[in-house]
């Protein structure tokens, strides 16, 4: 379908080395863009790497995401590669459960920095590439406790609430330019940093499940489809939104 088809785009995709940024990547590569994963280690990267070129153009670069500009020099050199950027995936982030009264404010910074400030960052870097091209596409990694609360989640909560609410002014303020800014709101999703936290956290298995419509927890790969959505034309008319994907977790009482 020619709305969906992303042949000649080129994506940034932070933290695309695994997990959701990995599925969203496969999306995007099947989609027909050249996708580049983004994060420290390319070593950590090769097996991503591998699954990505199978599919079509990836290429891997370096960035530390708390490092601004490392975030700059990473999509510039991306641009100058390829010639264009046209979407750029902010997925990479981290969290610290612990009760709020035992947070250091260097955790809280370093939950806030690598969720949010980053996200801006690179928006900010992507910016100039995409308006020179005629538009682009920002995706942003929310998380679903940018609607609920939890008391183990302070940072990560106030983090991803922050970039829903970035998205929505970046959606004003760059409409002009044809860049349209959006969240993804994943559920419970089967990852390495969730399945951490059912090893710290009694009793959260059996509570997703209770609470999920869809009866299980999600999979990177639920992630590919919104991906080229929010990447493609299909979606030029929308812009500074919030999507649940969450297998019916946030409308479930």
């Amino acid at each position: 379908m020619p709305n969906f088809d992303l042949s000649q785009r080129v994506a940034f995709v932070t933290g695309g080395n695994g997990g959701i940024g990995l599925g969203m990547a496969k999306g995007l590569a099947e989609a027909g863009a050249t996708v580049v994963i983004a994060g420290r280690s390319k070593t950590k990267a090769e097996t991503a790497l591998a699954e990505l070129r199978a599919l079509g153009e990836a290429d891997f670069v370096e960035l530390d995401v708390l490092d601004e500009a490392s975030c700059r020099k990473a999509i510039d050199a991306t641009a100058a590669r390829f010639g264009r950027l046209d979407i750029l995936v902010n997925n990479a982030g981290t969290t610290v459960r612990k009760q709020p009264q035992d947070l250091t404010t260097e955790e809280w910074r370093r939950v806030m920095d690598t969720n949010l400030t980053s996200a801006f960052v690179c928006a900010q870097a992507a910016y100039p590439h995409m308006k020179r091209g005629g538009g682009g596409k920002i995706i942003n990694i929310g998380s679903m406790m940018s609607i609920f609360a939890s008391s183990f989640a302070a940072p990560y909560a106030a983090s991803k609430g922050g970039i829903v609410q970035m998205a929505r002014a970046l959606a004003v303020a760059w409409a002009k330019d044809n860049i349209q800014v959006n969240c993804i709101l994943p559920g419970w999703i089967d990852t390495d940093l969730t399945r951490t936290a059912r090893a710290q956290v009694p009793g959260l298995n059996e509570r997703v499940l209770d609470r999920t419509p869809a009866g299980r927890w999600g999979s990177p790969a639920d992630f590919a489809g919104i991906a080229v959505f929010l990447a493609s034309r299909a979606s030029d008319f929308i812009t500074g939104t919030a999507i649940p994907v969450d297998g019916g977790f946030s409308v479930q009482t």
